[in-house]
């Protein structure tokens, strides 16, 4: 990531439909399952507006990010976030911590595997790991080289990854059902038409556009605690050390 876009997702990270309705999937997820207080640590900050979501709720939270604007703008929110590459070793102590998140991360991985097995080392035995990947391989496009991803991920692809580290996939489902087909749109005409290096930015989109996305957003959501979806732009999973 460079600046320029940490700088949007911190212009955008309170009301932009994406990130709020991320947020509140991950915290329904956690609030059922995961309950604060527990001890929980984020790799990939970002802007750290979701560690600073896990603290407000209770938990008791740390993160760690490669990016110094990253680190320096949640040490500016308070917030307990320290330099570091996932896929070296974590500075943590083996077990440490209850529950791990890691929102749209690992597609930015050389060594995804590696980044794995560093959660399940900081995760205690029965502990819990929080996930969200893009999906789909055949949508990576100019939004994915710009951002630096390697890939996108199916669901076979994120399960052999969780099994090479030694972690039990319990969760594995697409979610962002209702901006696939405008996705496939776009990355139809970005074939078609090809640009120069164009920026990622995320589309703007009037109020009322941004008020529905978040509606639709929470309808699936409620049907997501119910039964999976057939289809999704995004994959969320929960990854289980085993208890033994």
């Amino acid at each position: 990531m460079d600046a320029s876009h940490l700088a949007e997702l911190i212009e955008l990270e309170e009301t932009y439909w994406w990130h709020v309705s991320k947020r509140r999937l991950v915290m329904d997820w956690l609030r059922r399952h995961a309950a604060p207080p527990a001890r929980l640590v984020e790799g990939g900050v970002g802007s750290a507006r979701d560690l600073q979501e896990f603290v407000r709720a209770g938990y008791e939270a740390r993160g760690f990010d490669l990016m110094p604007e990253s680190v320096a703008h949640a040490c500016l929110r308070g917030l307990d976030v320290v330099g570091h590459d996932l896929e070296a070793p974590w500075p943590v102590d083996p077990g440490a911590f209850d529950v791990a998140v890691l929102l749209d991360v690992l597609e930015h991985m050389g060594r995804p595997v590696r980044v794995l097995e560093n959660v399940r080392a900081a995760l205690r035995p029965g502990g819990v790991a929080v996930i969200t990947v893009p999906a789909y391989p055949a949508l990576h496009g100019d939004w994915d080289r710009a951002l630096g991803h390697h890939r996108r991920y199916t669901r076979k692809m994120l399960r052999e990854h969780a099994c090479d580290a030694s972690l039990e996939v319990e969760h594995l489902v697409h979610w962002n059902s209702f901006s696939l087909p405008a996705a496939l749109l776009v990355r139809g005409g970005q074939r078609l038409f090809p640009r120069d290096s164009p920026p990622a930015e995320f589309p703007r989109v009037p109020r009322w556009l941004n008020e529905t996305l978040i509606g639709l957003a929470d309808v699936e959501r409620a049907w997501l605690s119910s039964g999976p979806l057939p289809f999704g732009l995004s994959l969320f999973a929960v990854l289980r050390r085993p208890p033994s």
